[in-house]
């Protein structure tokens, strides 16, 4: 390499180091617009309103809830109505406006008294759908028929002993059934089984929904496996679940200009240009949908059997969801300093959250201390300065509490305060510190420290003040000593080596049963070595790093990174390979060294490509100075649900995510595809998105500075460019 070449590559280490943004070279940042961010209201129904809900119409000024217990009417906040009759299963309007209702037997128009009662010869049937024709003729679908009230009751031959489940009539005025026996259509007077004639026989003539589109001149049907179309014009289609449709049967339609809405007895569905799944109480309060109302372009309202969901499309900027995460954190995730996710004693109930210990708290706090650096560095916002302060003290403590110098806890809490035992395969205890006013949790592992050493230096580079940045030499000082004079690991409190923070070499290149953690451990101490040679100037790290790669081939090691099972990806790592990437990469100055740990990387970067974590893209992107697919880290903040609630999430019985024959490392069945981030549970960038069914039922809310990082790394690095 020339002399040149070596000068230039230096020279962007030093601007680096000492705090500058680096952008990926000639990559040309994505511009941050207004997007729609979407969101999930629960309608309050009023007191007296049965929860399920069977029809949603819209008035001319109002929206109208039909429940099995009567019709309400609401406008600007306020409702209006009264419970009217029970046990109500369908209804419908007429030409005039007027809405009429069905129980099983009785048919009644709102504010009236009188019932309509099924004939003599149908007093065994039970009503499924009404549908008025016209001003004078109304039809019945029954579970034996199709039954037709002008006056006087009439049965449709063709129809008996079928489940009469929709009807609509087309521009034409033709009138159309879904039945279980064939989808069946009147033509001039005469009726026809279109199953006996034009339709698939993969349908098994089995239909239960039709939504009749006028202006196109088509008439949509939900099949037992497919959604489908019949078009005048003859632009026929059928979808399923090799075409993206995420479930079924569809049970209801309902479209909109370029949307369709469809609903099942397991979720609620949106295609537009793509396919979105509304599944679980993130979205619904009942997964059974029994209809849906667009209420304009950005607003559509779900009826379910235990209440109406509204999903809004809300106008908004990263930089507008960021401050929401961040006063999320304030209100529910700051204890202590410490930021980790809260514990809802009643599942779901935000205001029932309280904070917990987590035997992980020292990670997630320096992902918050990273994402709070990296703002202050693109904002000098004072409040981002003061929270990493906050959080800094915190996990300053968290090695000061011990005693041990050197020896980081896992968390801490006050003497007096309850914590969560650990119920991870081996032990961890809880200890009073020295001054019997705090209490520690022992066993750190290279979580913790992967965590601090990444957050340390940016809080060192990008926001700390000279007195600041003595605490953080001496604090990295005492943790990298501790490290390098008891053989590259972590002694805890009883003298022993903690079960995971163990980087020597007799360890990683010797015994079989840590091989797999040979490249990733390589990769972390080397990088540790070199934040710790940034930080404190000490030249004893340098030599130790020297140590370890003239005496132990530590750099080839770092080839071996994810390459523990070649043949699956250990998620809980990705945290532990990646900000160590960062940092080594950032602070590492010899090109041929430089040059295997980029080949490390880019392996690495290939393996977690298809998940499209923002994290390991904006890291990628600038540790290999390439573009690493920017646009979707973007795409997939945009993603990120607003609602942090653990909610479970389950998958499994989708059509178009198809089933691995390869379970997971934890034995559970995974899609070949990863899970949409709106449809999956919250993940943290740890676990496995392709994993179908996850979730606690809404026990916890995350943090969500899971995205507050990505997003404000993003900027900092102006991968993501501000309007």
């Amino acid at each position: 390499m020339s002399i040149i070449k070596v000068f230039l590559i230096l020279l962007v280490l030093t601007i680096s180091a000492n705090g500058m943004p680096l952008n990926a070279q000639g990559t040309a940042g994505v511009q941050l617009k207004s997007y729609y961010q979407e969101v999930k209201t629960d309608l309050r129904l009023p007191d007296k309103a049965s929860p399920t809900i069977i029809k949603l119409i819209k008035g001319s000024d109002h929206l109208v809830v039909i429940t099995s217990n009567g019709v309400f009417r609401y406008k600007n906040g306020t409702w209006r109505g009264e419970p009217f009759g029970s046990d109500w299963k369908s209804a419908t309007v007429d030409t005039k406006g007027a809405i009429w209702l069905a129980s099983a037997q009785n048919i009644q128009r709102e504010g009236e008294v009188t019932n309509l009662l099924l004939p003599e010869f149908a007093q065994r049937d039970t009503i499924l759908s009404l549908f008025w024709e016209d001003g004078e003729t109304l039809q019945v679908g029954t579970t034996n028929g199709l039954l037709t009230y002008d006056g006087s009751w009439n049965s449709v031959p063709i129809t008996i002993g079928k489940r009469i489940n929709s009807i609509v009539n087309d521009h034409l005025g033709d009138l159309w059934l879904a039945t279980n026996d064939g989808l069946i259509r009147r033509i001039a007077q005469k009726w026809f089984n279109l199953d006996d004639h034009i339709m698939a026989q993969g349908l098994k003539r089995h239909y239960f929904s039709l939504e009749s589109n006028s202006d196109k001149k088509e008439v949509l049907f939900g099949g037992l496996f497919a959604l489908g179309c019949i078009s005048e014009a003859g632009d026929d289609w059928l979808l399923r679940g090799a075409d993206g449709l995420p479930y079924g049967p569809i049970t209801t339609i309902h479209s909109n200009e370029k949307t369709l809405w469809l609903g099942t007895d397991r979720g609620a569905i949106k295609k537009d240009a793509k396919w979105h799944y509304y599944n679980g109480k993130r979205w619904l309060p009942s997964n059974k949908v029994n209809d849906i109302l667009t209420v304009n372009a950005h607003e559509t309202w779900i009826a379910t059997n235990k209440g109406v969901s509204i999903i809004s499309e809300t106008s908004m900027t990263l930089d507008q969801k960021a401050k929401i995460f961040e006063k999320r954190i304030k209100l529910r995730h700051d204890r202590y300093g410490l930021i980790s996710r809260s514990q809802l004693t009643t599942p779901g109930d935000l205001s029932s959250s309280k904070t917990l210990t987590n035997d992980n708290d020292g990670l997630w706090s320096s992902i918050y201390l990273a994402a709070e650096s990296f703002r202050y560095a693109v904002t000098k916002d004072p409040q981002a300065r003061s929270r990493a302060a906050r959080t800094y003290e915190a996990l300053e403590r968290l090695e000061t509490v011990t005693g041990i110098p050197g020896l980081p806890a896992r968390s801490f809490a006050a003497a007096g305060d309850t914590v969560i035992q650990s119920r991870s395969p081996h032990p961890k205890k809880w200890h009073l510190s020295n001054d019997g006013k705090w209490q520690w949790l022992d066993d750190a592992s290279s979580d913790e420290l992967a965590g601090h050493m990444f957050a340390f230096a940016l809080y060192y580079d990008l926001v700390a003040d000279a007195k600041t940045k003595q605490r953080i030499r001496g604090l990295v000082d005492r943790i990298m000593t501790h490290i390098i004079t008891n053989n590259f690991q972590l002694i805890d409190f009883d003298g022993e080596p903690t079960k995971w923070a163990i980087w020597n070499p007799d360890s990683l290149n010797n015994i079989p049963g840590r091989w797999y953690e040979r490249g990733t451990n390589s990769l972390q101490i080397l990088s540790f070595l070199k934040t710790a040679v940034h930080i404190t100037g000490d030249q004893k790290f340098e030599k130790a790093y020297e140590f370890l790669i003239h005496k132990h081939h530590y750099a080839q090691n770092t080839l071996e990174a994810k390459r523990a099972y070649p043949f699956e990806n250990s998620h809980s790592d990705d945290i532990l390979t990646y900000l160590p990437y960062y940092n080594l990469l950032k602070y590492s100055a010899e090109p041929e060294l430089r040059k295997i740990y980029l080949q490390s990387l880019d392996r690495a970067w290939n393996i977690a490509r298809p998940e499209k974590t923002p994290l390991w893209n904006i890291i990628a992107t600038v540790s290999l100075m390439k573009e690493c697919d920017i646009l979707l880290a973007k795409e997939e903040l945009e993603l990120i649900p607003m609602d942090m609630i653990t909610w479970t999430m389950e998958n499994s019985h989708r059509w178009d995510l198809p089933s691995d024959q390869l379970l997971d490392r934890s034995q559970k069945r995974q899609s070949t595809r990863i899970i949409p981030t709106p449809e999956a549970s919250i993940i943290k960038a740890n676990s496995n998105p392709r994993e179908y069914d996850s979730g606690s039922d809404g026990a916890y809310e995350d943090d969500g500075a899971y995205f507050l990082l990505p997003y404000w790394m993003g900027r900092y690095h102006r991968l993501f460019v501000d309007n």
